[in-house]
């Protein structure tokens, strides 16, 4: 029995391709259950990551997709379902949403949302230590030294625990935020990553 590989939040991406056309209909994510309910019912089901909850494609438009196939990839992190639909597959009436064409290099954006935030601001205080631009708090705390950090993720955690404590959510969240940029400092100067962080978890979630 093979062993597929889900992703930091228990997902993993599934294409959607037209068994007869063999044309690329779109790109979703499926958790173990959506995956489960896909294989068992033989139509398929998403896993929606903005709605945290699954969805079985075509249960509003009605145009379901009808599984012919499931193949997995070389890593175990991508699988392919091949699919008869009973109509468009892209909520536009486009048969797939892969239907805007690249000519020149685009404008990227960034998610606001999720975890990678914690990532994308690793980086920049990474770049920080290295560059040591003026006028930067960050800078700052890593010439001040190790001592100086560690006395801010103390004070951080004390105040995210007080505003805890009195239940105030908003002070609870903002000084959260202060404690977790303080943490990635410190990772920063000792010469660890939140990755380090993952793996631990991830070890611990067994």
């Amino acid at each position: 029995m093979e062993t597929v590989k889900l992703d930091y939040k228990g997902l993993i991406p599934a294409i959607i391709q037209n068994a007869e056309t063999k044309e690329v209909i779109m790109l979703g994510y499926m958790n173990q259950l959506a995956l489960g309910k896909t294989m068992d019912q033989r139509e398929v089901w998403f896993y929606s990551r903005s709605r945290s909850e699954l969805w079985h494609k075509g249960e509003t438009s009605g145009n379901y997709m009808h599984v012919e196939s499931i193949s997995v990839d070389c890593d175990l992190d991508v699988v392919l379902i091949q699919v008869v639909p009973d109509g468009p597959g892209c909520h536009t009436g486009n048969t797939t949403c892969f239907f805007t064409k690249l000519e020149n290099t685009p404008d990227f954006k960034l998610s606001d949302n999720g975890s990678g935030i914690l990532d994308e601001l690793f980086d920049v205080i990474k770049d920080r230590k290295v560059s040591l631009p003026e006028d930067s708090y960050t800078t700052e705390l890593f010439i001040k030294g190790i001592d100086q950090i560690g006395q801010k993720v103390i004070e951080e955690a004390g105040e995210t625990v007080i505003a805890g404590v009195k239940k105030d959510n908003e002070a609870m969240v903002r000084e959260a935020a202060d404690l977790l940029y303080h943490l990635l400092v410190m990772l920063a100067e000792n010469g660890a990553s939140p990755e380090d962080i993952y793996a631990h978890l991830r070890d611990r979630r067994k």
